[in-house]
């Protein structure tokens, strides 16, 4: 019961962080996340899953959101833009996806930040903002992050946030058009956060 009102709930859940505001994406925030994404670009590709050609516009935006209604619906994944909070601008994303339950009862966390807000801690709150929410809303019990080794920033917010270092995955995630390993990382539940 208690996952079926946290899915029904997730278009209204406002998950609020030290400074930071998590809610799901609308489509009146195309207009400030593809102004975000295009300055961010350059600074973003080397992290990513190479860009559709179409990535930017209005109606992939609006398929985004049918994707991420599907998702929800399926219990498969919950996507949030990251907002600062004294502000309400737009800071970045984090999405909770391949949700797995059964015996398993995980899911992963990927999330990304505009350049212009990068190393101020919004993301590291971000992501903080969702332990909770992953373990008590949607009672899973792990929760994953892989990030590139050579990702200085993405480490040292994982280990900041209390995810503790598990391996090395070979070829994990196609990144910019190149398989390139993770470390990967978790947290689990009853984990001393920081």
């Amino acid at each position: 019961m208690a996952l079926l009102r946290s899915i029904s709930r997730h278009d209204d859940a406002l998950i609020e962080g030290d400074g930071v505001i998590l809610r799901a994406p609308v489509m009146a925030d195309f207009d400030e996340w593809s102004s975000l994404r295009a300055e961010s670009r350059e600074f973003l590709v080397p992290w990513e899953p190479t860009w559709p050609l179409d990535d930017l516009s209005k109606g992939s935006f609006r398929r985004r959101l049918r994707r991420y209604a599907r998702d929800i619906r399926e219990d498969s994944a919950y996507p949030f833009f990251v907002f600062r909070n004294s502000d309400r601008a737009l800071v970045g994303g984090c999405t909770l996806s391949h949700v797995r339950r059964g015996v398993t009862q995980s899911a992963s966390v990927g999330y990304w930040v505009g350049e212009r807000y990068k190393q101020q801690g919004l993301m590291s709150a971000g992501v903080a903002a969702l332990v909770p929410y992953v373990f008590e809303e949607l009672r899973l019990h792990r929760l994953e992050a892989a990030c590139l080794p050579e990702n200085q920033a993405s480490r040292r917010l994982l280990l900041r946030v209390g995810f503790q270092q598990e391996g090395l995955a070979r070829q994990y995630l196609k990144i910019n058009g190149r398989w390139r390993d993770h470390l990967l990382f978790a947290i689990v539940k009853g984990d001393a956060l920081p």
